[in-house]
């Protein structure tokens, strides 16, 4: 990808005129004047002040006054403003002269005498209530200053397109932070500007843009920028540090564009990961690392010929929250008639050929874990069958059974009983531990982590699977057309 350095302003915001100036002079005083009015009658809780600019909460779906991309629609011209009003997320936005320094600041320089000046420091991360994960993401910092301020630097690099800052620091190295803290949000944050958006990414890693370089170049026409490794002078027309968030691995298509959904950015997956001819090209008897194929470990290579018997595919965990009788499974599913295919990814699995494997699945099962982040592989209309451990029944609902629902697949949750758990060869079976998780969970995420996602293994009825496998043949039958 080239880095376009044509120069030029975007559209509409292009007002430095001498009548522009007045208009909008004219139109900041009215506007302060109705706001003034209407905090008088209805109270200063109706917005968030920031700069002396209104602010609108943008996550919250109840607020009619969201705008559904980018800027409050109220505002017009130049803009430093920050949003602070979200649980999840901070995001800040600036629009007019912005340069990007080396020393990780973005300073505007402002014409309008009516544009705030001052400093903003932010952390462009998407969990901003968890002090332990936010205290090792990089601050950036935004400055507002007068136009005379300006140096005589040339612009190493002209900007036409906007510019939208976030950090890959965080839980990123976990798969389902890369996507609800990351993917997604820059989907949610960017889609508008239908790939005319610059990506500069703070505590940028080499590994992650290998990872993910199919999925970025479907949001952004241009190079990725390392915002504290690039030594260039960039210019930008409009800044958006932080990104944009909506619930776990979802989006609200009510606060969308369009009415975009979780549904378009799987679509974006799936022209991202489209295979080249080469690619589709049969492999032979070589599996790809991290896969295996029970039936004909050669389809696994080559994703062909598979429509003959329906697709399961089953995600291996290694370590915790191990399938102890996976064998057997393995065993019920191809006498139910799945073609069985075991799924161990790890951090270096081409995730493209994961996509290739799910997007021929029509069933996807797994314990409980980050793995099953795959599901937004899986086509709507697919099965997706997740298995939960004790003490998981609300991250397992929240954190993948709801999303899925949302992404259109058809979902089966099987819950393990206290006598399929690897807890009950530890502990009595009066033991609250089995007999009550809630009062276990109740203690903390510590204590919840270490006796039920770090302590455990599962060994579910043999009996239950089968007619797991029969309803999930009856919901395929159901959804046939749809696949």
């Amino acid at each position: 990808m080239k880095m376009r350095k044509d120069g030029g302003n975007r559209g509409p915001w292009n007002w430095r005129s001498r009548g522009g100036v007045h208009i909008l002079k004219m139109t900041s005083r009215i506007r302060l004047l109705l706001v003034v009015l209407l905090v008088t009658l209805f109270g200063a809780s109706i917005l968030t002040y920031h700069f002396g600019l209104p602010v609108t909460n943008l996550e919250s779906p109840d607020n009619d006054s969201t705008t559904k991309a980018g800027f409050p629609g109220m505002l017009e011209g130049e803009v430093f403003m920050c949003d602070r009003s979200q649980y999840r997320t901070d995001v800040c936005n600036m629009r007019g002269d912005i340069r990007m320094s080396n020393s990780t600041h973005f300073t505007l320089y402002a014409v309008d005498k009516s544009t705030p000046l001052g400093e903003e420091v932010i952390k462009p991360y998407t969990r901003k209530w968890e002090t332990s994960c936010m205290d090792n993401v990089h601050d950036v910092v935004l400055h507002s200053v007068p136009s005379s301020l300006a140096s005589n630097s040339v612009c190493d690099v002209q900007h036409s397109a906007p510019g939208v800052v976030f950090s890959t620091g965080g839980y990123t190295g976990n798969l389902y932070h890369e996507f609800h803290d990351g993917l997604i949000p820059l989907f949610i944050t960017t889609q508008h500007l239908n790939r005319e958006v610059v990506v500069v990414v703070s505590e940028f890693h080499e590994w992650w843009l290998t990872k993910y370089s199919e999925v970025i170049q479907e949001m952004s026409n241009y190079t990725v920028i390392n915002f504290e490794e690039d030594q260039r002078l960039h210019c930008f027309p409009e800044v958006t540090v932080g990104l944009h968030i909506h619930g776990e691995l979802s989006i609200d298509p009510t606060r969308m564009p369009d009415n975009k959904s979780i549904l378009d950015f799987r679509d974006l997956l799936s022209r991202a990961y489209t295979p080249s001819p080469e690619e589709l090209e049969p492999q032979g008897s070589e599996v790809p690392e991290g896969f295996t194929d029970v039936a004909d470990a050669s389809k696994v290579a080559g994703v062909s010929n598979m429509e003959t018997t329906k697709q399961l595919t089953i995600l291996v965990r290694n370590g915790t929250r191990v399938l102890l009788n996976l064998d057997k499974i393995v065993e019920l599913a191809s006498e139910a008639g799945f073609n069985v295919t075991l799924l161990s990814p790890d951090a270096t699995t081409e995730l493209k050929r994961v996509f290739w494997i799910l997007d021929k699945s029509d069933v996807l099962m797994g314990v409980h874990g980050a793995a099953l982040t795959h599901f937004l592989f899986m086509r709507p209309g697919s099965v997706f069958i997740q298995i939960i451990p004790l003490g998981t029944d609300w991250a397992a609902a929240t954190y993948y059974g709801e999303p899925a629902v949302k992404l259109g697949l058809r979902y089966l949750p099987y819950k393990i009983k206290p006598a399929e758990s690897s807890l009950s060869d530890k502990y009595n079976s009066t033991d609250p531990i089995l007999t009550n998780p809630a009062t276990i969970v109740d203690k903390g995420w510590w204590t919840m982590k270490e006796v039920y996602l770090e302590g455990q293994d599962v060994r579910p009825s043999l009996v239950q699977m089968r007619k797991l496998f029969e309803k999930a043949k009856k919901l395929l039958k159901k959804s046939s057309p749809l696949l």
